[in-house]
């Protein structure tokens, strides 16, 4: 299903969105038919040009959603997307696919073009900033990649993981811990909450000169990451990865790197576990069943990596 709609000055796309697919609206929520999958989205919008959208839905068909922008003259956004940012609810469906937990930045034109897949559970928050508020908030931070996000000519993506501190203020998001009379306050501080977990993380990388990125080059280093997360049991073939993205192997490297935080195997083997914790945590396979699954012969090996990465061996995990 494609839908096409006009976010004006970066006002958001929830309105225009939720009527094409049919939504209930009830207050500030609108509620996916069954036809078309279940859940909501809800949003709110602040004088300062600050805006957050909160998606905790899934679809039954894959939707492919095109945004013509109209932003006014100067104006420039920066786009934060927390991905499956919220925990999955007790009575998970199994038939649903998770979004892998992570942090999207990017200016506004970048995500101009979206796919949602079908059977996949959207559980995020996504933030819009005006570059003019972040410059006034984090605008003394000496660091290349918050310099980029403040100040970049050019086209640009950063990734980085969820903290704990984000996964809390969160759940502050969607377990309203005040009255609806300021509700509107509430959430604006929520919002300023997670925009400085993420600028504190993206502090912690290595301060190394970012370089620019064309459009194609965003596209072909997350092909890169796509070809990735559908091999988790087999080492990277780097050669391999550089001639799917058309880039040669040291471009591809520092692109990558640049674009994630990490290099190529240690992106990989980070997201291998997290897959790991997701089928101990959530389909409750075991230990062996998961190593195996994700190519380890030594169950050992395994173990150790896991506890790197996690913090604790993956019995200890799926005992939790």
């Amino acid at each position: 299903m494609k839908i096409s709609v006009t976010d004006k000055n970066g006002s958001g796309i929830m309105k225009e969105f939720a009527r094409a697919i049919g939504a209930t609206i009830q207050g500030r929520f609108f509620y996916i038919p069954e036809s078309k999958g279940g859940g909501y989205i809800t949003g709110f919008s602040w004088e300062n040009g600050l805006r957050m959208l909160v998606r905790d839905y899934h679809l039954k068909e894959e939707i492919q959603l095109e945004r013509t922008n109209e932003l006014a003259e100067g104006q420039e956004d920066v786009i934060f997307s927390l991905n499956g940012i919220f925990p999955a609810p007790l009575q998970n469906d199994k038939t649903l696919t998770a979004e892998q937990a992570s942090v999207f930045i990017c200016m506004h034109a970048v995500s101009s073009k979206l796919t949602m897949p079908s059977h996949t559970s959207f559980r995020n928050i996504i933030i819009g900033v005006p570059r003019q508020y972040l410059r006034q908030v984090f605008g003394h931070i000496q660091h290349p990649v918050i310099a980029t996000i403040l100040e970049g000519k050019e086209n640009f993506a950063f990734e980085t993981g969820i903290s704990q501190e984000m996964i809390r203020s969160a759940s502050d998001v969607i377990h309203q811990q005040v009255p609806e009379s300021l509700e509107h306050q509430y959430y604006k501080l929520k919002c300023e909450e997670l925009l400085c977990f993420i600028f504190s993380l993206l502090m912690e990388r290595e301060a190394l000169p970012t370089s620019s990125m064309h459009i194609d080059d965003i596209r072909a280093i997350y092909a890169v990451k796509l070809k990735l997360q559908t091999r988790l049991d087999q080492s990277p073939d780097i050669a391999a990865l550089a001639r799917t993205s058309g880039m040669s192997e040291p471009k591809m490297r520092k692109l990558f790197n640049q674009t994630f935080g990490k290099g190529v195997f240690e992106y990989f083997q980070s997201m291998r576990m997290q897959e790991a914790a997701r089928l101990l945590r959530e389909r409750r396979f075991s230990v062996s069943e998961v190593g195996y699954q994700l190519g380890f012969t030594n169950l050992s090996h395994f173990s150790r990596v896991f506890e790197q990465h996690i913090g604790m061996k993956p019995k200890k995990y799926s005992s939790m």
